[in-house]
């Protein structure tokens, strides 16, 4: 009974020293993913809008967001094949038992034996074909992991334009709800003012039915945010019915100064994520035609067997029933059916291919840089020119509400010019947001380099 609970105190502490590292282990290596990640992310332009929220979504969304995972997968893969592809630089062995069952001619007797073949075979790598091929794979490894960066900026790029668009539509939604209420009043006193004869029926329906339509707006901005929250939710990597949790900024909190930069540099273009990764492709597919014009030289193999016969295991390994062989070939395929020509047109075909689509990124990129840059000025200068109007019109209600006081205007009047300011107030937030989404898409259109 002892030695049953030693033995069992003994494997629980050897499990616990065994499993516990390797835990460790993988809790450092999917630490330092996120690190890489959150580097080529250009994480520290999101730590400049200070606001802890949306920085907790990104991150969420590195370790949850299912396409980021996916991508990852995609640049294991192509890490896989690099061994793969390296492994034909290197020799194959292999070892085998074969029993068997001997009857010689003009004998009624059986023999048994078993033999023990052990066989070395090297594929001389003399014109270098399958080192061209271990490098087309290691460029198409680097590829994947550009195209993986250029993914993930993508992706989070996403969350935070989703996330802004959340923030804009939690102020127009407050201001929309005022502006029910505001329309609505003005409804009732166009009623009364329609029972004394003051007004005509046609305004009073006209006011009847600015007040619905401004209830329809209402609740086509609340579908919006539920839309928005709900693909928010998806992007990190979270469940739907979580959404009413979801913390967020206030726009309000938002700054109003948005640095812009005059231009951009060429070299940042250049270095796009997903400009590097066609060049990547480009290299490996230079080396797949090499590889497949080197097809047409001979190969050169050499071999090696090792073999122990014997009717007894006790005596198989001796020297006695060894049987070696060591030898070279050199084959030269004469015709297989065109097919090492289609497989080179291929190549050429796909490289071609490659470099229509790397003009055809760098020409993108460019106009994704300029497109962005152009907008993002534009908006910050409408933002700046609603801001002032809004100002006017804080000032013009604000002597409105004296007028009021004293009994110049009616409340009639007076909720007229508070719905105009109400409507100012719309328009700002939406050029605050367009100018945040817009350094956004600046931040996805230089690869992460604003």
């Amino acid at each position: 009974m002892k030695k049953i609970i030693a033995s069992s105190l003994l494997a629980f502490f050897a499990f616990g020293f065994i499993v516990n590292p390797t835990y460790a282990i993988l809790d450092d290596k999917k630490k330092n993913q996120e690190t890489k990640i959150l580097e080529y992310l250009n994480f520290d332009w999101w730590k400049k809008k200070n606001d802890p929220h949306l920085e907790k979504y990104i991150v969420t969304a590195i370790n949850n967001n299912h396409d980021i995972k996916s991508a990852a997968l995609k640049v294991e893969q192509a890490r896989l094949n690099v061994t793969m592809t390296r492994a034909g630089q290197l020799p194959t062995l292999s070892v085998g038992a074969s029993p068997f069952l001997v009857k010689m001619p003009q004998t009624t007797s059986t023999m048994g034996s078993f033999a023990l073949p052990i066989i070395a075979q090297y594929e001389l790598d003399l014109f270098g074909k399958n080192w061209d091929k271990a490098k087309s794979s290691k460029k198409m490894l680097e590829g994947a992991e550009y195209q993986a960066q250029a993914s993930d900026i993508s992706i989070i790029s996403h969350v935070g334009s989703i996330y802004y668009n959340i923030v804009k539509l939690d102020k127009i939604i407050n201001i929309q709800e005022d502006l029910v209420k505001d329309r609505e009043e003005i409804y009732r006193l166009m009623k009364l003012s329609n029972e004394e004869g003051i007004v005509s029926t046609s305004d009073l329906i006209l006011s009847e039915k600015q007040f619905v339509m401004s209830q329809n707006d209402l609740i086509d901005y609340k579908k919006a945010r539920e839309n928005s929250l709900n693909a928010l939710a998806v992007l990190i990597g979270d469940s739907p019915n979580n959404i009413a949790e979801y913390e967020r900024i206030s726009l309000d909190e938002l700054s109003n100064e948005i640095i812009i930069p005059n231009e951009v540099d060429s070299e940042i273009i250049i270095n796009r994520p997903d400009y590097k990764s066609i060049e990547k492709q480009i290299e490996a597919a230079g080396l797949d035609i090499r590889a497949a014009k080197k097809e047409f030289l001979p190969s050169i193999n050499i071999l090696g067997a090792l073999a122990f016969v014997a009717t007894s295991m006790a005596s198989s390994m001796s020297f006695e029933n060894a049987l070696g062989l060591i030898g070279s070939s050199v084959n030269l395929p004469i015709f297989t059916g065109f097919k090492r020509t289609a497989n080179l047109k291929l190549n050429k075909n796909k490289y071609e291919q490659l470099v229509k689509q790397y003009q055809k990124t760098n020409l993108v990129a460019i106009q994704e840089v300029n497109d962005s840059l152009y907008n993002l000025k534009s908006d910050n200068e409408k933002l700046v020119n609603n801001n002032k109007v809004l100002n006017i019109q804080k000032q013009d209600y604000k002597y409105s509400q004296m007028k009021f006081d004293e009994g110049i205007i009616s409340k009639l009047d007076l909720l007229q010019q508070k719905e105009s300011l109400l409507y100012m107030q719309k328009l700002a937030a939406n050029s605050k947001i367009d100018c945040y989404v817009g350094l956004i898409n600046l931040y996805k259109a230089t690869g992460a380099k604003i």
